[in-house]
This record gives C-alpha cells, sequence and structure tokens, in this order.
C-alpha cells in the first residue's frame, strides 16, 4: 500500500501563519512546528531538573512536532476568528480532529497506533498538554519579539497578550524560560556573544 501520510506531512511548509497580520517575514507551520518540539521538550527537560517531574522530553518534542499538523487540511485558523465565541471555538475543535483523524487514515494500518496519539493527544499524555501549550505561546511571543525587533509594530498588541496569557498559565517552567533564555531573542547575534 503507498501511503500519502508523509508527503501531506512535508505541505506544513505551504501553510502560513499569522495571517492577518502584516509580517516582515512568513512563518510556516513547519517553522513553527520545529520551534514548538524545541520548546516543548526544553520545558519537559526544566520541569524534571528544577522541579522534580519524570517526564519524557523527547515525548514532548515530536507531540510538539504534530501539534498543529491538522492546519495541513484545515489551514491556520487566525486566534481573533477561533476563539471569537465558544460555539466558533468549539466547531473549529471538533474540524481539527476530523482532520486529524483523516491524516492518521493516510497511514498503513501497522502504523497507525504509533503516530495516532502524536496527531491527537490523548487522555494518556494529559500531564504533556500544559508543555505544549505554552511552547506553542513561547514560539508565538518569539515571533512577535522578532518582528518588533525589525520595527514591525503590527506585532505589539499580540506580543503583550501573549506575555500575559504566558504569565497567567502560573508555570514554574515557563517562568524560567522567559527569565533565562527569552531575553537573548531580543538581542542581535553580535549582542549575544
Amino acid at each position: 500500500m503507498k501511503s500519502h501520510f508523509f508527503a501531506l506531512m512535508s505541505r506544513m511548509k505551504y501553510i502560513n501563519r499569522w495571517g492577518l497580520m502584516n509580517n516582515t517575514k512568513n512563518e510556516n507551520i513547519s517553522e513553527h512546528s520545529l520551534m514548538v518540539a524545541m520548546l516543548s521538550h526544553a520545558l519537559v527537560v526544566i520541569s524534571n531538573k528544577r522541579f522534580g517531574t519524570t517526564l519524557n522530553p523527547e515525548h514532548a518534542a515530536m507531540l510538539g512536532i504534530y501539534h498543529d499538523a491538522s492546519e495541513i487540511i484545515t489551514g491556520d485558523m487566525p486566534t481573533p476568528i477561533k476563539y471569537f465565541n465558544p460555539k466558533i471555538s468549539d466547531a473549529y475543535k471538533q474540524i481539527e480532529r476530523i482532520a486529524e483523524e483523516k491524516l492518521v487514515s493516510y497511514l498503513p494500518e501497522d502504523l497507525r497506533d504509533e503516530f495516532a496519539p502524536l496527531l491527537t493527544i490523548s487522555e494518556d499524555d494529559k500531564e504533556y498538554i500544559p508543555f505544549v501549550k505554552a511552547a506553542d505561546k513561547l514560539s508565538a511571543l518569539i515571533k512577535c519579539i522578532e518582528e518588533e525587533k525589525i520595527g514591525n509594530v503590527e506585532f505589539s498588541k499580540a506580543h503583550t497578550a501573549t506575555e500575559i496569557a504566558l504569565e497567567n498559565m502560573n508555570l514554574p517552567y515557563v517562568d524560567v524560560f522567559m527569565d533565562e533564555f527569552l531575553p537573548s531573542f531580543s538581542l542581535t547575534l553580535d549582542e549575544q556573544d
């Protein structure tokens, strides 16, 4: 049986984020997912080392890689629309679930049980959800910082709202990341030396 799964995954690079914003550089979900994977991994490592959890950082990274895979089918729904009201939000979650199931169906039958949990986070992975959600928000905040750093004020409100959302998560490993790693994103390469 031929499978279209990875050919579809490679299309993540064609789905641009921040569709309602004036971007100086477009960000696609492939780039975003890589950052979310790295950040998810880092947040779990921080939590394990400094706060005594015993989660698997590599698993968190894999969940980060696939967290927006459904957008290959649905496209990227801008946040102001996605969360405009509960009915739209609930309907979109159902659409995402159907898209995730469709993607899994493109895999050979004997591989589905390995990939399905990465595409559709289950109860078994509920302890990883805060890490991936925080990494997703951190990635958005980093995008805002990068845009503002080169003078694009279009991202100022998004920056403030995203920073507040991260602070309101009250997650100590997020606070560590924001204190120790986030400031470097505002620096130039020469300033990071």
